[in-house]
């Protein structure tokens, strides 16, 4: 009676370790990131009302924006109403200065998107001086 001793078969890499291992790291990392969303331009918005601003010694650069949301800047209508063209014209008349203030005249029925581009544009390049220019509205004999 020989006695033959069965090779037994190696089942492979047991994973369920490994498995285990990369799910707590997962849920470390999803716990200790920190999700902070940042503005990159802090817009405190003027009101309808009030006395007008005094002239200021640097020259402005001003966007304009019309109801089908096209761009013109210092009076230069753009041919094209895209970011990197608007931030081109802009870095162009500031001569690479971001200091200048940069208003933004927008049309009352110009596409959000437009204006928000514009504000976009001026924020890469890093104009942080921006002005939202409105109208003071119209006193009508009703108002009195």
């Amino acid at each position: 009676m020989s006695r033959r001793r069965r090779r037994r078969r190696d089942g492979g890499v047991n994973l369920t370790p490994l498995i285990d291992v990369v799910f707590l790291l997962l849920i470390f990392f999803m716990v200790s990131m920190s999700f902070s969303r940042e503005n990159h331009l802090a817009v405190a918005l003027p009101e309808a009302k009030g006395e007008a601003s005094t002239k200021e010694s640097l020259p402005s650069i001003t966007v304009s924006i019309d109801q089908a949301g096209r761009y013109a800047v210092d009076g230069q209508t753009m041919a094209t109403a895209d970011i990197q063209a608007l931030m081109t014209m802009l870095q162009r008349l500031a001569s690479g200065d971001p200091s200048q203030p940069v208003v933004v005249a927008a049309d009352g029925k110009a596409p959000h998107s437009a204006v928000v581009t514009a504000m976009d544009a001026a924020g890469r390049l890093g104009f942080s001086r921006l002005r939202l220019a409105v109208q003071e509205p119209q006193e009508t004999e009703s108002d009195e």
